[in-house]
């Protein structure tokens, strides 16, 4: 196919080889001179090149302008393409000057410029680059070499990519991509705040991982209840911040309508309170294994109003020696049946009998009772005036209040007979096979006597019960195990 010209039909092939030449540069060490043969068609035109546009062979052997050469580009060039036209011998050709780029688009802030802010920023720069390539600059149609090619042989020479205009497709998808990466980067930036939050969030839960619980346990140190509770979770390394209480005052656990101890408040995303010890050991031993939540868990202990057999009112609960469990988990804990049937006895036997031989046995005298009230008074939280009068008042009244218990349960004369029949039935219970009732490891039922047995060290009835009963290699054995246990959350709980 042929384009037409000033000079004559050329061929399209030639105009695309021209364009090729112009695209790569000038011939290297052709001559600048022209000639005054005959150019195409008969032309009188010399071969000579003009600025900006490469020089063929045929310049420097004066032969007509060869296709290619920068004279039979500058043949066909119509006025006001970016040349200035002229005939004859001299003509020079001026290039268009290059059209301004855009402006840059302008920098983000600093501290918006994070890794996804410089991607959006190289982004709209490439599609700065690519706007000024199709449609800006030197590379619009009609000022690059194709664009010379396609206008002077726009009615059907060149490949069709050419004519459907591939870089401004270029220019827009990288504009798009630009502008998605700006808006990502801001984006990012509104959102830092919530981003910090949950940053913090996570740092929480690294420290206090998912199920820890967070427990506060109000008590009396000399409690035997209390002491269960922490017998119970210092073997299972469960830690615990404790709140003494004032005996007298109780201002400690004014918050609760539940006037005793232990309290034991757990956390685990919202505060529950956890009253009763056995309840307490129950709840805490059913979410160890079981993992359900602890507001399930506490809705199968149900409180209840009763009556004692004085006729007083009083708060108890249901089920608080089952743990609940399901059959795989039951199955699991309790290989043989019967050892669950054997712990929930002894469990109730420690708060319905056990318990009451501490306080006849521990103020049996005038002299263990003052004993016993130094000790509480030491261990306890009173101000001075308050330990004066509960050290010396208070072990005088817990005198005979001793022998209205010993008449209320029953107990022997001597109620030391009766701890020590206690011990060793205990023992005897455990048999000579085993160490503890839960065979190689402690089970609750044993965390409960020693629990209770614990608050007695130190004064003349421990002596004596190790001295007059067979408990105290268990006992010995079961200090170790919870001294283990300590040593061990310690170390690997932090």
């Amino acid at each position: 196919m042929f384009c037409p010209g000033p000079r004559g039909l050329v061929s399209s092939r030639a105009w695309e080889a021209a364009a090729a030449l112009r695209f790569h540069g000038p011939w290297r060490g052709a001559s600048s001179q022209g000639s005054n043969k005959p150019g195409l068609r008969g032309a009188k035109k010399p071969c000579r090149p003009g600025a900006g546009f490469p020089a063929g062979p045929c310049c420097a052997s004066g032969a007509p302008p060869a296709p290619g050469c920068g004279a039979a580009l500058n043949a066909g060039r119509p006025s006001g393409s970016g040349c200035a036209p002229g005939r004859g011998r001299g003509r020079r050709l001026v290039p268009a000057p290059p059209s301004p780029l855009p402006p840059p688009l302008p920098s983000l802030p600093s501290r918006v410029a994070s890794a996804p802010a410089k991607m959006a920023a190289a982004a709209a720069a490439a599609a700065a680059r690519a706007g000024a390539a199709g449609g800006g600059g030197g590379w619009r149609p009609g000022r690059g070499p194709w664009g010379r090619a396609r206008a002077m042989c726009s009615w059907g020479g060149g490949p069709g990519w050419l004519r459907r205009g591939r870089p401004g497709l270029l220019g827009a998808a990288f504009a798009l991509g630009g502008t998605f990466g700006l808006y990502q980067a801001v984006r990012l930036r509104l959102r830092g705040p919530d981003r910090l939050a949950a940053q913090q969030q996570q740092q929480q839960q690294q420290q206090h991982p998912e199920g820890a619980l967070q427990l506060t346990l109000y008590q009396y140190k000399t409690c035997p209840f209390c002491s269960k509770v922490r017998a119970f979770l210092d073997y299972h390394g469960m830690p615990y911040k404790i709140v003494e209480v004032n005996p007298v005052m109780r201002k400690e656990i004014k918050f609760s309508a539940y006037r005793k101890v232990p309290i034991l408040l757990a956390n685990a995303g919202s505060t529950l309170q956890l009253n009763d010890s056995s309840v307490i050991i129950s709840t805490l031993k059913t979410y160890l294994i079981s993992r359900k939540s602890l507001d399930e868990i506490v809705s199968y202990y149900p409180s209840m109003k009763a009556l004692n057999e004085r006729g007083k009112e009083v708060t108890e609960y249901s089920n608080k020696y089952w743990l609940m469990l399901d059959e795989k988990e039951t199955m699991h804990l309790y290989p043989i049946k019967a050892t669950r049937t054997e712990e929930m006895k002894w469990r109730k036997w420690v708060d319905d009998w056990l318990v009451h031989l501490i306080s006849p046995n521990v103020y049996r005298t005038p002299g263990e009772a003052l004993a016993s009230f130094d000790y509480i008074v030491r261990e306890g939280k009173f101000g001075a005036l308050e330990g004066f009068f509960a050290k010396y008042v208070g072990a005088a009244a817990m005198f005979f209040i001793s022998k209205r218990l010993k008449s209320r349960h029953h107990l022997q004369d001597n109620v030391r007979e009766d701890l020590y029949k206690a011990a060793d039935d205990w023992v005897k219970a455990i048999g000579k096979h085993r160490m503890f009732m839960g065979g190689s490891q402690p089970n609750l039922a044993d965390l409960a006597v020693y629990g209770v047995l614990r608050v007695m060290e130190g004064l003349e009835a421990f002596d004596d019960m190790m001295t007059h009963t067979t408990i105290q290699p268990w006992y010995r054995h079961m200090e170790a195990a919870i001294g283990h246990a300590r040593v061990a959350t310690e170390v690997f709980g932090g």
